[in-house]
């Protein structure tokens, strides 16, 4: 059975390094045997179709190939569609009545619980906020991610030890809803 994903590639197009031009990752894609690729903005997003593997085993031939291909290492989380979609229904904040600037999604490797969290004071940083979902967090930065403090505690190396994390704005995580449910 064919199963629509996303690939989540973390770091890649920003500042000039570590540069994957979007039409070579869906060539890419495409070689190692997946259909109906697309890519979403030169941020690091491609859906696309496959009736092999598991996410685990796609991320994994997806970083392998893009090593080999540009040569150089890049973390990289595949989820299908049923997953994208849950993590837009499961939003514990107001998502119709924010600007897509505003919330966020840490998207991670593995299942993460409250106790990884546990030395960031969540009180000191209001009006932001961040609830945890599905090997996700959701974050709200009125002011965005960009001036957001708390975005930078929960970005720090011994927070997210051992794992794979990648934030998206919520346009992008709506519309990788969109684009793996076609």
């Amino acid at each position: 059975m064919t199963t629509m994903y996303a690939a989540l590639l973390r770091g890649i197009n920003v500042g000039g390094s570590r540069k994957v031009p979007m039409a070579d990752l869906r060539a890419l894609l495409t070689s190692l045997g997946h259909d109906a690729v697309r890519t979403h903005l030169q941020s690091g997003q491609a859906v696309f179709a496959s009736d092999h593997g598991d996410e685990e085993s796609l991320a994994a031939e997806v970083a392998e190939a893009i090593e080999e291909r540009f040569g150089f290492s890049v973390d990289v989380i595949v989820r299908d569609h049923a997953y994208l979609k849950g993590v837009v229904e499961a939003c514990p904040f107001p998502a119709a009545e924010l600007e897509a600037k505003q919330l966020h999604v840490t998207y991670f490797s593995a299942p993460v619980d409250a106790d990884r969290f546990a030395a960031i004071d969540a009180p000191a940083f209001h009006p932001e906020e961040f609830r945890l979902g599905d090997r996700a967090l959701y974050l709200y930065a009125p002011d965005g991610l960009g001036r957001s403090k708390l975005a930078e505690a929960l970005g720090r190396p011994r927070v997210n030890k051992g794992l794979i994390a990648t934030s998206r704005n919520w346009n992008t995580v709506t519309k990788l809803v969109e684009l793996t449910g076609a």
